[in-house]
């Protein structure tokens, strides 16, 4: 059996992806670093292997948006692609809302609800964590 591979890319088509393997922790964050950085209430993740993505098209540009922090995103239209962390050198987060099929991933957690807008009313079940899915 074949793995699943997923495509996408960002607004303007300019960055094309394909990332390969299991999704891990698909998630909606709230918090305000990702609020910032896709200028929507929460973004949703997916975690997969970083050697399992591969740009098809164009480049990805990062942004060091913390100390270990690089953010991906298309530097022609400014679409949010992914994130990384240097403590978890392996893997890379990918803003589920840009593949192809969105709704071939569903979010199963909610993190950073510590942080979300009070105006933002989480209305599924879900679990829900304060900070990370650790706490």
């Amino acid at each position: 059996m074949s793995e699943r591979i997923y495509s996408g890319g960002c607004l303007c088509g300019a960055v094309r992806y394909e990332i390969a393997g299991e999704v891990s922790s698909p998630c909606f964050c709230h918090c305000a670093s990702c609020r910032r950085a896709s200028g929507a209430p929460m973004v949703p993740w997916g975690t997969f292997a970083r050697a399992a993505l591969r740009v098809t098209r164009g480049a990805l540009r990062e942004y060091r948006s913390s100390a270990q922090v690089w953010r991906g995103f298309c530097a022609q239209c400014g679409t949010a692609l992914t994130y990384r962390r240097d403590t978890r050198g392996a893997e890379i987060d990918v803003t589920l809302a840009t593949l192809d099929d969105p709704a071939a991933i569903r979010p199963l957690m909610h993190v950073w609800v510590a942080e979300r807008l009070p105006w933002v009313v989480i209305a599924d079940d879900l679990p829900q964590f304060p900070g990370g899915m650790t706490g």
